[in-house]
């Protein structure tokens, strides 16, 4: 706790608004962190996530281009954004990004803190069956990122045009 409070101080004191602001939204999570730990507090898996980890290849109901990118989009809200997408645009300062990520910094700081008071922390995990639900939460976004691959390949083999197929692929002409 002697070097969380320091840690925070400093933070917001050379963070500004923005940093207060990414401070004030992260702060919940990482106090309650240790209530993941001991099974309190769980990560919901999207049900989208759960599908796919049950049939990743089903292809019911998605015999169009529409039909496939409207399941492709459901699965980017879940997993964001696929790896053939271009980054968004940041239109950030330099400083407001060294704001950012000594918020983050600041955040970590105080995560590791609060979990540090749980003693045997990983015995703690197991019994509680936290680590076994990280372990189908990861479970479940590789699924959703397999399924989501899939469906562009599919969407290329339709011929559709982007999303329902990877950005850089171009439809031929019919």
């Amino acid at each position: 706790m002697r070097r969380l409070l320091p840690c925070l101080i400093l933070t917001l004191a050379v963070a500004g608004c923005s940093g207060v602001r990414t401070v004030a939204d992260g702060l919940g999570d990482a106090v309650t962190a240790p209530l993941e730990d001991v099974g309190v507090k769980r990560e919901r898996i999207p049900t989208v996530l759960l599908q796919a980890q049950a049939n990743p290849y089903d292809m019911r109901n998605l015999d169009r281009c529409s039909t496939i990118g409207a399941e492709i989009g459901r699965l980017d809200e879940a997993l964001g954004p696929d790896l053939d997408e271009p980054p968004a645009p940041d239109g950030r300062t330099l400083g407001d990004q060294a704001v950012d990520a000594a918020a983050e910094a600041a955040l970590d700081v105080i995560r590791d803190t609060a979990t540090d008071f749980i003693p045997a922390r990983g015995w703690v995990r197991a019994l509680s069956g936290a680590d076994r639900h990280s372990r189908e939460v990861q479970a479940a976004i590789e699924a959703g990122r397999l399924r989501r691959a899939f469906l562009k390949g599919q969407g290329m083999r339709f011929n559709c045009a982007p999303p329902a197929a990877p950005r850089w692929f171009q439809p031929r002409r019919r």
